[in-house]
């Protein structure tokens, strides 16, 4: 996940992910909408913004030889019917077949349809709080499901193991509906974000999962704990995952 480099600007953000051998990307909002912007000239920006800019940086991807599998914009409520199109227009100039979004509940009706107009699933993001138009439960990502098809998951397990429920059981239950997953290791109670292997997060067991049932999801290492270096701090995320995978 791009945002794990929000330390940097997009160029040494591609330039951090090359020196660490990452393969795959998915792509944050911020690394892609410049500049303190305002609600609205942030909104400006969206509708008037070209179609080349987005080709642009797909192509600095694809001479990182860096796969992009998702756009991650956070649709909420105060979005005009104009500017969710504008997204998935966005998301079809950057050629990922996904949207993942912080979204809230009510939005998602309006979501589906531009989903399923631009034939581009979105991956509905949960957190730890509980909230009735927020994401956090099993039952808030269900019924976001229920309503298309081009509805799905972007389960987010450190947020999930927070919130004291089962990321394995969510993903063994609704696999073919993830099209995202956020790694990152928290404790229960919605306790702190934390270096790997120091939380409650099954991190090495949902990535055994994926590995044993081959499902095609993307895992993207999302660093959020406290820590000096990025690059440094990435690198061993990715190292505990290799580790997890050949153990």
């Amino acid at each position: 996940m791009s945002y794990s480099f929000r330390d940097r600007d997009l160029e040494h953000a591609i330039a951090a992910m090359v020196d660490l051998h990452v393969a795959a990307c998915e792509l944050w909002q911020d690394h892609v909408e410049t500049g303190d912007l305002s609600r609205d000239a942030r909104r400006r920006w969206r509708l008037t913004v070209p179609a080349d800019y987005f080709q642009a940086i797909r192509a600095a991807f694809d001479r990182a030889h860096i796969e992009l599998t998702a756009y991650n914009l956070n649709v909420r409520d105060d979005f005009s019917d104009e500017e969710m199109q504008r997204g998935f227009e966005m998301a079809g100039w950057l050629g990922v077949p996904t949207i993942t979004a912080s979204a809230n509940q009510h939005v998602v009706p309006r979501v589906a349809r531009f989903a399923e107009r631009f034939r581009i699933r979105a991956g509905m993001h949960n957190h730890s709080y509980i909230d009735p138009d927020e994401f956090a439960t099993p039952d808030d990502l269900a019924r976001a499901l229920a309503i298309s098809p081009w509805i799905a998951a972007n389960l987010d397990i450190g947020h999930f193991t927070a919130a004291n429920f089962d990321a394995t059981a969510f993903l063994t239950a609704h696999h073919d509906r993830i099209v995202s997953l956020h790694l990152k290791d928290r404790k229960r109670n919605d306790g702190p974000n934390v270096p790997w292997g120091q939380g409650d997060t099954p991190i090495k067991a949902v990535l055994r999962l994926l590995r044993d049932n081959r499902w095609p999801i993307p895992a993207n290492v999302e660093y959020e704990h406290d820590g000096t270096d990025t690059v440094a701090e990435v690198g061993a995320c990715l190292r505990y995952c290799d580790e997890a995978l050949t153990s």
